[in-house]
C-alpha cells in the first residue's frame, strides 16, 4: 500500500468518526431536549417547564402533600365518631376540608408538571391511622392530636426549604399555600390542648456560623 492509500484510509477514518459524534450528539438531544444536569452531574433529575426548572425536591413536596390528604381527610371525619369532644371535632372537620381543597390543587398541578403521585398513604400514616381506629373518647383525643401536630411539624420543615429554594414558580406559589395551611393546622391542633409539646422533637442546635 503506497503512502496516497494510506493517507485517503486515514482520512476516511477521521471522517468516520467525526460524523459518528455529530449522530450521537443529535440523537442525545432528541432523546432528552428538556434534560437540565442536576448538581450531582446526573441528568434528568431536573427537567424544564413552562414555570422554570422542576426539581427532585419540587416532585418530592407534591408527593408530601398528596400523601397528607390522603391520611388527614379521613382522619379528620373519623374524629366525629371516635372522639367526644367538640374541639377535636371542630378541628378534624376543619383539617378534612383543608386537605379536600389542597387535594384538588395537588392533583392538577401535578398533573401539569408531568409529577406522578401515590393513591397511599406512606407507611408511618397507614401506622397512625389503625392506631386511631383502636381508640376513642379521651385516648383516641390524645393521639388525634400528637400524631397529626407531629406530622405537621415534619411536613413544615420540608415545605418552607422547597419555599425558599425552589425554581419554579407554580411551585413557589403552591408552596406558599401549603406553608399557610401547615401553620393554621398545628395551631388548631394546639387549641385543642391534647398535644403533648414535651413529646415533640428537639429543634436542631443552630449552626456555629449561620449562612444569611
Amino acid at each position: 500500500m503506497n503512502r496516497v492509500q494510506l493517507r485517503s484510509m486515514r482520512l476516511v477514518e477521521v471522517l468516520a468518526a467525526l460524523a459518528f459524534l455529530v449522530i450521537a450528539t443529535i440523537a442525545v438531544f432528541m432523546i432528552a431536549p428538556n434534560a437540565i444536569t442536576s448538581a450531582s452531574g446526573d441528568a434528568g433529575e431536573w427537567t424544564q417547564t413552562e414555570s422554570g426548572p422542576l426539581g427532585p425536591a419540587d416532585r418530592d413536596f407534591l408527593v408530601k402533600v398528596r400523601q397528607a390528604g390522603l391520611w388527614e381527610i379521613p382522619t379528620g371525619q373519623q374524629a366525629q365518631e371516635r372522639s367526644n369532644n367538640p374541639r377535636v371535632k371542630e378541628v378534624g372537620l376543619q383539617l378534612a376540608a383543608d386537605h379536600v381543597k389542597l387535594d384538588e390543587q395537588v392533583r392538577a398541578l401535578s398533573a401539569k408538571l408531568g409529577v406522578q403521585l401515590p393513591s397511599t398513604p406512606n407507611a408511618d400514616q397507614q401506622g397512625w391511622m389503625a392506631e386511631l381506629s383502636g381508640l376513642s373518647g379521651t385516648a383516641y383525643d390524645k393521639v388525634f392530636a400528637d400524631r397529626l401536630r407531629g406530622a405537621h411539624g415534619k411536613v413544615f420543615q420540608a415545605v418552607a426549604v422547597v419555599r425558599a429554594g425552589t425554581k419554579n414558580s407554580e411551585i413557589r406559589a403552591f408552596a406558599q399555600v401549603a406553608v399557610d395551611v401547615v401553620m393554621k393546622h398545628m395551631s388548631l391542633l394546639e387549641s385543642t390542648g391534647k398535644v403533648d409539646f414535651a413529646a415533640l422533637p428537639t429543634p436542631p442546635p443552630p449552626s456555629p456560623n449561620p449562612a444569611k
